[in-house]
């Protein structure tokens, strides 16, 4: 037993990351507060998948969002874009967590050619809260909110989930919980997808 503690005392941190990163791959790392997600964004542990394409399911456009100025957007108008869709809420702190590294991925991103759809599934009435949040935090990429009924790809068991969308229609990626998405791999994986 003595040797059991003797050798967690020595391997602690590591323990503690992989425990994190185990947290964080199931997407329920909700109880550990944002600072501590940042830093372990850094780490690379928690980077974008973009070795393995996600099933190949054709994607829903069939919904709308609003836009913070109360403007209806249809998803519609967006086919034919690669679309990087992020659904997250202000009261979710590993959402909160990776949101910078959306907001440089964004800034070095030809949006003509990729959309960017960060959509809050803060509940109805919240706007001015999800308003806020984008003000205070100074983000500039676009923010949602929903209108309609999100398809039931959308209808995810955590936050926060990003998807990326094909310009032909299909879901070629899935990122579940705290990622970081500003890598030169990820961006990679956007162009390429949009040369296609």
């Amino acid at each position: 037993m003595h040797s059991f503690i003797i050798l967690i005392r020595k391997n602690a941190s590591t323990i503690l990351v992989i425990v994190l990163v185990a947290i964080t791959l199931t997407g329920n790392l909700g109880f550990i507060m944002t600072p501590e997600q940042s830093l372990l964004l850094k780490t690379g542990a928690m980077n974008a998948n973009t070795d393995l394409r996600y099933n190949q399911e054709k994607f829903d456009y069939g919904f709308s969002v609003k836009d913070l100025k109360g403007n209806t957007v249809s998803l519609e108008s967006l086919k034919g874009k690669v679309i990087f869709i992020n659904l997250w809420a202000t009261w979710c702190g590993p959402c909160r967590a990776e949101m910078p590294t959306i907001q440089k991925l964004y800034n070095e991103i030809d949006h003509d050619k990729i959309a960017f759809v960060m959509l809050s599934l803060d509940k109805e009435g919240d706007e001015q809260k999800v308003i806020n949040y984008i003000e205070k935090k100074e983000f500039t990429f676009p923010v949602y909110t929903r209108l309609s009924p999100l398809p039931s790809l959308l209808k995810v068991p955590s936050i926060p989930t990003t998807f990326v969308i094909s310009k032909d229609g299909y879901v070629i990626s899935q990122n579940v919980g705290t990622t970081n998405f500003n890598t030169k791999k990820f961006k990679n994986f956007l162009l390429e997808e949009n040369s296609r």
